[in-house]
């Protein structure tokens, strides 16, 4: 598989500025796969998880350990609804966001791509990467790993391209969603005109991305 290293005009003007939007299980490679498909595209790319730890001021895990999932869900839900108002993104999202049924409407504003990987991938990304994960803080992480994904797979499913890895490099994965997004391209919404900032809770304009 050839490497995502030229730019795709005419895939971005069918794309016509829709966002394109990777799901998967934390380690799955979205924000590694997300930066060369977004160069590809000509588009801006964009790490949800990192937009929510702007928004909130503080990491994710400190969001976890003060508002627990829920609170950090009901924060996600709202930055993805803001994102989803923006265009001509390829957007990294967390590995949970598929758990809210709220975010499903957004989400399919979109193109939706599942990056799938087999659970040794993912144990083996995962233990050589320092940053904290919460829903992973347990005796034993590999059967937490083994439950959420058991739990999320049939919800990721539901994505318009599944594209599974093995040993492949991120770029070489972001080729492959190249080869087979016109194949899955449908008559899309209009993006949104003009850019869109954050609110924070206290209402609070953050810096906008578009």
């Amino acid at each position: 598989m050839s490497n995502a290293s030229g730019p795709q005009p005419d895939l971005a003007r069918r794309l016509a500025g829709v966002n394109v939007y990777l799901i998967g299980m934390m380690g799955a490679g979205k924000s590694a796969v997300g930066r060369p498909l977004a160069e590809a595209l000509g588009y801006r790319f964009i790490d949800a998880d990192v937009t929510i730890e702007q928004v909130a001021g503080r990491p994710i895990a400190e969001i976890f350990a003060s508002d627990g999932e829920s609170g950090f869900r009901e924060l996600e839900t709202a930055v993805l609804g803001q994102i989803a108002s923006w265009h001509s993104l390829v957007v990294a999202t967390g590995g949970g966001v598929v758990t809210r049924p709220q975010n499903w409407g957004h989400l399919h504003q979109g193109v939706v791509i599942w990056l799938d990987a087999p659970e040794e991938l993912l144990l083996a990304r995962l233990a050589a990467d320092p940053t904290r994960r919460p829903l992973l803080d347990s005796a034993d992480p590999a059967a937490r790993l083994r439950e959420l994904l058991a739990q999320r797979r049939p919800l990721y499913a539901q994505a318009d391209l599944r594209v599974g890895q093995g040993e492949e490099s991120a770029a070489q994965v972001a080729a492959g969603v190249l080869a087979a997004l016109p194949g899955i391209l449908r008559a899309q919404p209009a993006p949104p005109s003009g850019p869109a900032g954050l609110v924070d809770g206290d209402g609070t304009a953050t810096i906008s991305f578009n």
